[in-house]
């Protein structure tokens, strides 16, 4: 049977066209009616016209072009009757099925708790018209699935655009194997959006099988294929310690720079700065980890945590508990050792309490520099260059202390009693010197020493002769700008080079030092939230749960609710 076709002609009844199955259907656009492809013909739908809507059979063109507006603004079902109060209850499932996600729940708990929960309390406070429309509201197990698909779908999209808009991006990468023993693989971009620097997460997949570095640059090269994003655009990378990330040949780093030479990758400056740390003498070394014992033993068995709690009670003491160590970059060892030594007397730790005074002392400290080195948008590869650097000073301080033997310097106060035994004095001050020249060697002074930096830091002190000859001129014009100088005292420098980059095209290279992560904490952060959502739902595919979860682009819902087509509730 031969199918009719619309004509353009037929709008002048008032009839649009609406395709089921690949064939055309006419639709009223006064009553909203569909009716079958036969009718698409002037006299049936004349016919129409005259019987139902006998008083608009002289209306012009541009009265039916208002219903249409009218038709648009309303939602169809696929029977084509008016239903504009499912949009509603589509956006409502779709809030909910947001919450849900960034709750880090299961999906089914839609149906079995929290639709159960609405009904329920409507019983109690609502009337039965309103409880028969939260009835409708869609919240099964494949319905939340659904929904959140398109939720980061469009987040996703979101993300996508916004890097494509900002003149430069960097990124980071780390990597995890969870509960289900797949191998997650999660990537941050930074960028500039709105005049600010914008942290969000680009996208995380699994690797079906090895975790090389081909593996690594295979999916992050087809992630920027298939969204068109520039390698020319990606400024910096920085990776974590593992051994796909490092090295030279076929390591990540140098996959990275066969794309773009002019990247600039950094390694995690937490895990560098724990890597310098681990330089205790044996003697040192034994205590602490002899402390690590004795914390663990009472730990382990419930029988001794409650008896050590009654102990602490009795004695009267700040604290009724130890806190574990574990050997993770975030968890250092400096929490333990400080309750160990603020509760010593209770646990009667056989120690020499001037070695673990000492060894407290110093891991609290290095607990300080690594909270420095942790966060988001504030931290900074210059605040955390000058964090290391005033952490170098301080132990420079501490050795001519512990020489000079001053016992009133009050943050030192627990270190004091240390350095009236000669030898335990000289094996501090070998290894404060260690230490040193740790951190010397993993954070060699070259960032304060370039022009450029001092350019970032302070544009308004800088020696202009020093700066490349191509930036001279518009440092000068920054250096002696008074409306410039305001708005950096007003603002973060990152704002502020953001905000004078367009006027000053030459500075460039100042937001390929602003820009760069110098940590992988932002993915060691994200990591944390897919270990929870896997806790709830071992399944390989977390990632558009994890994007709703993370991503801090606000969901366009009311403009999915447009696109998609209305289900009734499941």
């Amino acid at each position: 049977i031969k199918k009719r076709k619309y004509d353009e002609d037929y709008f002048k009844c008032g009839f649009i066209v609406m395709e089921k199955n690949g064939i055309d259907h006419p639709q009223c656009v006064v009553c909203h009616k569909v009716l079958s492809n036969d009718t698409l013909r002037p006299s049936r739908l004349e016919r129409h016209l005259t019987k139902n809507h006998r008083g608009l059979t002289e209306k012009p063109k541009e009265f039916f072009a208002a219903k249409l507006q009218n038709l648009k603004l309303t939602k169809l079902n696929t029977t084509g009757s008016f239903h504009q109060a499912l949009a509603k209850v589509v956006e409502a499932s779709y809030e909910l099925s947001l919450l849900i996600t960034k709750d880090k729940k299961a999906h089914i708990i839609g149906e079995t708790l929290v639709k159960p929960c609405l009904l329920k309390a409507a019983d109690s406070v609502l009337d039965v018209e309103s409880k028969k429309k939260l009835s409708e509201i869609s919240l099964s197990d494949n319905s939340v699935k659904h929904l959140i698909d398109e939720l980061a779908k469009d987040l996703k999209l979101q993300v996508v655009e916004a890097v494509l808009a900002s003149p430069f991006f960097a990124i980071q990468c780390d990597d995890t194997t969870d509960v289900a023993q797949c191998c997650q693989l999660l990537i941050c971009v930074q960028l500039i959006n709105n005049g600010n620097v914008k942290e969000e997460l680009l996208f995380s997949k699994e690797l079906m099988t090895t975790l090389k570095a081909p593996d690594i640059m295979k999916t992050i090269s087809n992630f920027l294929k298939e969204n068109r994003l520039s390698w020319g655009k990606l400024i910096g990378v920085c990776i974590n310690g593992a051994p796909a990330m490092l090295g030279s040949r076929s390591r990540l780093v140098t996959l990275v720079k066969e794309k773009n030479p002019a990247v600039i990758t950094a390694h995690c400056i937490i895990h560098t700065q724990a890597l310098a740390a681990k330089t205790l003498p044996d003697d040192l070394c034994d205590s602490l980890n002899l402390a690590i014992k004795i914390v663990n033993f009472v730990k382990n068995s419930a029988l001794n945590t409650r008896l050590f709690d009654a102990l602490c009670t009795d004695l009267g003491a700040d604290h009724k508990t130890l806190l574990f160590h574990m050997q993770i970059q975030w968890l250092s060892k400096g929490n333990l050792l400080l309750r160990s030594f603020e509760l010593k007397d209770e646990v009667e730790i056989l120690l020499n309490q001037q070695k673990k005074s000492y060894i407290m002392h110093l891991w609290t400290s290095l607990n300080n520099l690594n909270l420095k080195l942790q966060g988001n948008n504030a931290a900074n590869i210059i605040a955390h260059h000058n964090a290391i650097k005033v952490f170098m000073e301080k132990i420079q301080l501490w050795k001519h202390q512990t020489q000079a033997q001053m016992p009133n310097f009050l943050s030192f106060l627990t270190f004091s009693s240390l350095t009236e035994k000669e030898d335990v004095k000289n094996k501090t001050v070998f290894h404060l010197d260690c230490l040193a020249a740790e951190f010397i060697r993993y954070f060699p002074d070259n960032f304060s020493g370039n022009p450029i930096n001092k350019l970032v830091r302070n544009p308004f002190n800088v020696d202009v002769d020093s700066l490349p000859e191509v930036l001279q001129e518009q440092a000068l014009e920054i250096k002696y700008g008074s409306s410039a100088k305001d708005n950096l005292e007003n603002t973060s420098f990152e704002e502020f080079w953001i905000k004078y980059f367009p006027m000053y095209s030459k500075v460039e290279e100042v937001l390929h030092i602003i820009l760069p992560f110098s940590s992988t904490y932002l993915c060691e952060k994200k990591l944390l939230k897919l270990s929870h959502i896997k806790s709830k739902r071992n399944r390989p595919d977390v990632e558009n749960d994890l994007c709703c979860t993370l991503l801090s682009f606000k969901s366009r819902i009311s403009q999915l609710v447009k696109r998609m087509q209305h289900r009734p509730s499941h």
